[in-house]
């Protein structure tokens, strides 16, 4: 697998940058930047660099782009790293230019989201690192930050790991409560999981978690397109490939960590689902250093 995909497929939609950014500048000046407007003249204008401070992963180009374009249109920016390039101590990430009242006004707002999604970006390629010729798959989970989804999701993408379902809504999964109540109906495991695909599209993928081996027997004869083994010890894990056998795809979660990623990936399975991708990543360290040009300034390259 490449360590990321295309620039098409990392970006998110601009629509759903544009909503994040437009709740979160309302958030940060709702009524302008006070600061700015009383100690900067309203025609003073500026060019800044956005600087990495240390080595990592970039993301969050987009949403860096209009974080200033929304402080002020007439901002120009130009990023000079894709999504998904490696960042170094020093490497110029972008080129703001305009209003210096806008820039500062945007500031905050576009580190903030950049240094996050660079974050989730930086770790995430650590995991893939981590797997590199095994043949799992890393992917992330639900576990992300309320609203920023969309964006979080495409910095795993840049990291060079692959999306687990985005929603509620985008395929079913049955866990241990969802199996209780059903249980609770008189249902065995197997007529349980086979009520349930009786239920939905024949489009819709059906996965089952399972937290132990004697369950698997039950629920490989509701035959689900993928058996999730939930926080089961490394020889578990190698007994519960063995035992699916290729019947599914056979996806390892809970509590994976770097130290321990490698060794769940060498007992076979295809996905490793990692929460941690984006409900632990540290913002990486990017600054914004700005300059006033007082005479005004020509257009970018």
């Amino acid at each position: 697998m490449s360590t990321r995909d295309s620039e098409a497929a990392v970006d998110p939609s601009r629509a759903a940058v544009q909503a994040v950014v437009e709740a979160a500048l309302a958030e940060d000046a709702p009524w302008g930047d006070v600061s700015s407007e009383a100690a900067i003249p309203a025609d003073a204008r500026a060019t800044a660099s956005v600087v990495s401070r240390v080595d990592g992963v970039f993301a969050g180009g987009l949403a860096l782009e209009l974080a200033f374009r929304h402080a002020d249109a007439s901002i120009e920016v130009v990023r000079h790293r894709d999504d998904g390039a490696a960042l170094e101590p020093g490497a110029l990430v972008a080129t703001v230019r305009g209003s210096a009242r806008g820039i500062l006004l945007g500031e905050r707002l576009a580190l903030n989201l950049a240094q996050r999604l660079s974050g989730v970006a930086t770790l995430t390629r650590r995991y893939v690192d981590a797997v590199a010729g095994t043949g799992a798959r890393i992917v992330d989970t639900r576990k992300t930050t309320p609203g920023l989804r969309t964006l979080e999701k495409a910095a795993v993408r840049a990291g060079g790991a692959r999306n687990h379902r985005f929603s509620l809504s985008d395929a079913v999964m049955l866990k241990d409560n969802h199996l209780a109540v059903l249980a609770a109906q008189g249902l065995d495991l197997t007529e349980a999981i086979r009520t349930v695909r009786a239920r939905i599209p024949h489009t819709m993928h059906l996965e089952v978690e399972v937290d132990r081996l004697d369950q698997l027997p039950a629920v490989l004869a509701a035959e689900p397109d993928t058996i999730m083994l939930d926080n089961f010890s490394f020889a578990d894990l190698r007994d519960g490939v063995a035992l699916i056998a290729g019947r599914a795809i056979v996806e390892a979660s809970g509590g994976v960590t770097l130290e321990t990623v490698r060794a769940i990936a060498e007992t076979g399975v295809d996905v490793i689902s990692v929460g941690a991708l984006t409900h632990s990543a540290p913002a990486l360290d990017l600054g914004l250093d700005i300059a006033i040009d007082s005479a005004g300034g020509a257009g970018i390259s």
